[in-house]
């Protein structure tokens, strides 16, 4: 039980250092229009804004089996399965139920047809699809609009990290073997 504790100890404190403040996610001064490449300002902000993407996508989930309780205590254990089976456990350490070996595949699979069979016994399968559909059109619209000009990201962190760091230490540039003309 202790494990358990320290595992989702663990895993919070790793959450909290990804989430960025909100101060700049909702930072009015960095919204414009995109005058060039609005796929890698996407990406970017996808990137950079994950968690705090996935806490808005949440609410706004919450919000739509508000006057649900019955579905709201489902998703609540749903997201529950998710999270301790799915995102916070360790790939290293399979699930071993009665001996037998769980493949990552057959959880995921489980997970979803837990989630669907929630959305479907539950009634609420048309507000949650509304609440996602406006979700998803919230993070994507603030992806488009939200500058990334004053974003401070690692390489790692970049959704081009691993084209960017080339793999060779002899290699200064973090564009690689790439040369101006």
């Amino acid at each position: 039980m202790s494990s358990l504790f320290s595992s989702f100890k663990g895993t919070a404190q790793s959450l909290t250092a990804i989430r960025r403040p909100w101060r700049d996610f909702f930072d009015i001064t960095a919204v414009d229009i995109p005058t060039s490449d609005a796929t890698t300002r996407i990406a970017q902000n996808l990137t950079h804004f994950r968690l705090n993407y996935t806490i808005v996508l949440l609410v706004i989930l919450c919000l739509s089996v508000i006057y649900h309780p019955l579905a709201l205590v489902t998703f609540f254990v749903i997201f529950l399965a998710w999270f301790f089976l799915y995102l916070a456990r360790d790939r290293d350490e399979p699930i071993v139920i009665f001996g037998f070996l769980i493949d990552d595949r057959v959880v995921l699979a489980a997970l979803v047809g837990l989630t669907v069979a929630g959305l479907v016994l539950t009634r609420v399968w048309g507000n949650v699809l509304v609440a996602v559909a406006v979700g998803v059109g919230f993070v994507f619209l603030h992806a488009l609009l939200r500058s990334t000009d004053d974003l401070v990201m690692d390489d790692l962190e970049s959704p081009y990290g691993h084209v960017l760091a080339g793999g060779d230490e002899e290699l200064d540039s973090p564009r690689g073997d790439y040369s101006g003309i």
